[in-house]
């Protein structure tokens, strides 16, 4: 049998071009290799991703500040020796000043106590950013001591929002542009509206006013089979899904984080964290309504949105990108005055009068 000789002369050019497209596509690979930890039931791609170049950004990104050295609770309360104390009264003088030095270095590094004093008079409420502070106490009293199935143990501090800045950096408002149709649409019902609200999905742009202010049920499907009686549809789910993408992208989580593929209705087959998000959603639907809102009354109109609204929370507010807060970290641990507030003391009995005859017990 004769030997078939094949002469390629091109065969160097294909083999160079070859290996300039593997190497093209290698470099879209993710590098590091990602980290993957199961967090639910096997089989169902219950798993968190994590790169690790990410993970080390976020930790550098949730650093917790040294805190103040603690203080004996002793001494007459704040409210005794100072005037217009009206929210940390019950506390000691000492533990006030602590708790202000704290919230000094917490909101507003730079302004100092001038950021919501007026001068000297410090009792004085001329400054609108002191009346909103009030507030935002709180506001942080209520989330430590009524929410405790979201915060567990862990609570939460003005520098879980406030990272060192006059206002969080993850605040939401009402955006006009939604109200206006694209095209031919009569109305669009706050579709195609790009948005990192919703990862730039064609989802509704803002899915936070019917959840996280109005109390809306949050589903995907209706509870009944026929359309007869069921009060679910397209449009609902679709914001639900806006939504969802929000909490994925607060927490850094994929939505394995929380529900089963098998089902994600299915509530006996989530995982424990669709619990605590349950309740953040109800957090944060409540502390807009009666904390956050109310603050219109005081905020100047270079503080509102550009619909005139007031900024509010969501859940980026205090997650920015780690499904803990500060990675778990408790500050308020060390803050413990941010909790519920001291029973008042008990009044002491009265002495009788010389010569009386002492009181029966």
């Amino acid at each position: 049998m004769k030997r078939l000789n094949v002469n390629l002369p091109g065969l160097p050019v294909r083999v160079t071009v070859a290996c300039a497209a593997a190497a093209l596509l290698l470099a879209g690979c993710e590098l590091p290799r990602p980290e993957v930890e199961q967090v639910g039931y096997r089989g169902t791609g219950m798993v968190q991703v994590d790169n690790p170049r990410a993970v080390k950004k976020l930790a550098a990104a949730n650093q917790v500040p040294e805190s103040l050295p603690r203080v004996e609770p002793a001494g007459p309360l704040a409210g005794e020796i100072y005037q217009n104390v009206q929210v940390l009264g019950d506390l000691t003088v000492p533990e006030f000043t602590r708790v202000m030095q704290a919230m000094t270095a917490w909101v507003s590094p730079e302004q100092g106590c001038q950021y919501c004093h007026a001068g000297a008079e410090l009792s004085s409420d001329a400054v609108y950013a002191k009346k909103v502070s009030r507030t935002m106490l709180r506001m942080t009293r209520h989330i430590n001591t009524t929410w405790e199935p979201h915060v567990r143990g862990t609570g939460v501090t003005c520098y879980t929002c406030h990272r060192g800045q006059n206002v969080p950096v993850n605040t939401w408002s009402q955006d006009p542009r939604l109200d206006k149709a694209r095209g031919l649409a009569a109305r669009d019902t706050g579709q195609n509206h790009p948005a990192s609200a919703v990862a730039y999905a064609s989802l509704p742009a803002d899915p936070f006013s019917t959840f996280l202010v109005a109390d809306n049920a949050i589903r995907v499907v209706g509870t009944k089979a026929l359309p007869h009686g069921n009060a679910t549809g397209t449009k609902d789910a679709e914001k639900t899904y806006g939504l969802m993408m929000h909490i994925s992208q607060s927490l850094g989580v994929n939505c394995t984080f929380c529900h089963n593929t098998r089902s994600m209705a299915a509530w006996d087959q989530s995982s424990p964290q669709r619990t605590t998000a349950f309740y953040g959603i109800r957090m944060v639907r409540d502390l807009n309504v009666n904390y956050v809102v109310p603050t219109a009354e005081w905020l100047p109109a270079n503080r509102l949105g550009p619909a005139g609204d007031v900024p509010k929370v969501n859940c980026a507010t205090c997650h920015q990108g780690a499904n803990k807060p500060l990675l778990g970290v408790s500050m308020y641990q060390d803050y413990p005055e941010l909790g519920a507030p001291r029973p008042p003391p008990p009044a002491p009995e009265p002495v009788p009068a010389e010569g009386a005859e002492a009181p029966i017990t």
